[in-house]
């Protein structure tokens, strides 16, 4: 019987420790997402000056001049889940004739819930064309896993 209370004792001690550490941890900024069972938070909500991939990805991008200059057609990450580029589609009518081209996330700004660029839609079409695939390596090629439907559930 002291054994399987020591055994319980010692699943609970070492079952606490990592949320205790997680407490201690004094880095929390409002912006930032903590991992997985570290925060105190019954809720987080988007911040203002973020928006949702999902907004973005279809949205017309405007110069500073209030003109349309082209849309958001697809984001890409890095490694480490940072956005890597933003590809912005230039020159189209009705998905022809227009190329993409990646800027920098940076250079998007969020302005009267539109986005906007400081660069002329001709600046854009002078830019080298994004593919989105690369033929050699494949990158780029595979389906999303989430496309119309939700992660894990197959449909």
């Amino acid at each position: 019987m002291t054994k399987t209370l020591s055994a319980v004792a010692l699943a609970l001690a070492l079952g606490a420790a990592p949320i205790a550490l997680a407490q201690t941890t004094p880095h929390s900024t409002a912006n930032r997402v903590e991992p997985y069972g570290t925060t105190n938070r019954a809720e987080e909500v988007i911040q203002s000056d973020q928006i949702r991939a999902s907004k973005m990805i279809g949205s017309a991008v405007y110069d500073v001049q209030n003109r349309k200059i082209g849309k958001v057609h697809d984001l890409v990450l890095d490694r480490s889940g940072q956005i890597a580029a933003v590809v912005v589609d230039v020159g189209s009518f009705l998905g022809m004739g227009g190329k993409n081209v990646a800027v920098k996330p940076g250079d998007i700004k969020t302005d009267h819930n539109r986005l906007t660029l400081d660069v002329t839609k001709e600046q854009l079409q002078q830019m080298a064309n994004y593919r989105l695939e690369d033929r050699n390596t494949g990158a780029g090629s595979s389906a999303s896993p989430v496309k119309g439907g939700h992660l894990g559930t197959g449909r």
